[in-house]
């Protein structure tokens, strides 16, 4: 480990760090271990019995000035949390939405299997939250969103999956075939 200590005229400092004033007796200690040639027992412990490489300065002509702050980039490795595809539940954003959203349109439940909670964001701009059973097909989210909004019912759209974006051609596939659970679908106009 390298440490630099450098004597200011008013205190010493280590690496780029505070000023420690000489008249304190725990800085006092530390400087007289560094006088006999030992390794300060803070430094020791710091370093958890690492070799150390202690470089002095001498500023003993100035006052010690604090240094400014330099940017150090992050030199670490990150690491991913999750699936490589984002499972993302959303709430509504108000509960007037959710109730609109399933009272616009009801799908039948079947609440002995599971189910999931679909959120579909409409080329216009608004969006619905709708459970589904994994067992539904990507044609029922078709027909929900025509039935919610009559509108679309005219319209030539598409469904898309969102990261990685994946066009939904199948549309006999059950959600749980299409791997569209807990996600968003984002509907596309031609």
């Amino acid at each position: 480990v390298q440490i630099l200590l450098k004597l200011w005229r008013n205190g010493f400092s280590l690496d780029d760090g505070e000023l420690r004033s000489y008249s304190d007796p725990t800085n006092a200690q530390f400087l007289e271990s560094v006088k006999r040639g030992e390794i300060p027992v803070e430094l020791q412990r710091l370093v958890h019995g690492a070799q150390v490489n202690l470089d002095m300065e001498d500023h003993q002509e100035q006052e010690y000035v604090k240094p400014r702050l330099r940017f150090k980039a992050f030199s670490g490795e990150g690491q991913k949390l999750g699936s490589l595809t984002p499972e993302i539940v959303s709430t509504p954003s108000s509960p007037e939405e959710e109730e609109k959203s399933i009272l616009n349109a009801p799908v039948l439940i079947d609440d002995s299997k599971p189910a999931t909670k679909v959120q579909i964001r409409l080329a216009d701009g608004s969006r619905l939250i709708q459970r589904f059973n994994h067992t539904h097909r990507i044609k029922d989210i078709r027909d929900f969103i025509i039935q919610s909004r009559p509108a679309f019912a005219t319209a030539d759209f598409v469904l898309v999956t969102t990261f990685p974006n994946k066009e939904l051609t199948d549309e006999t596939l059950t959600l749980q075939e299409a791997d569209i659970l807990n996600t968003v679908i984002l509907q596309q106009l031609k």
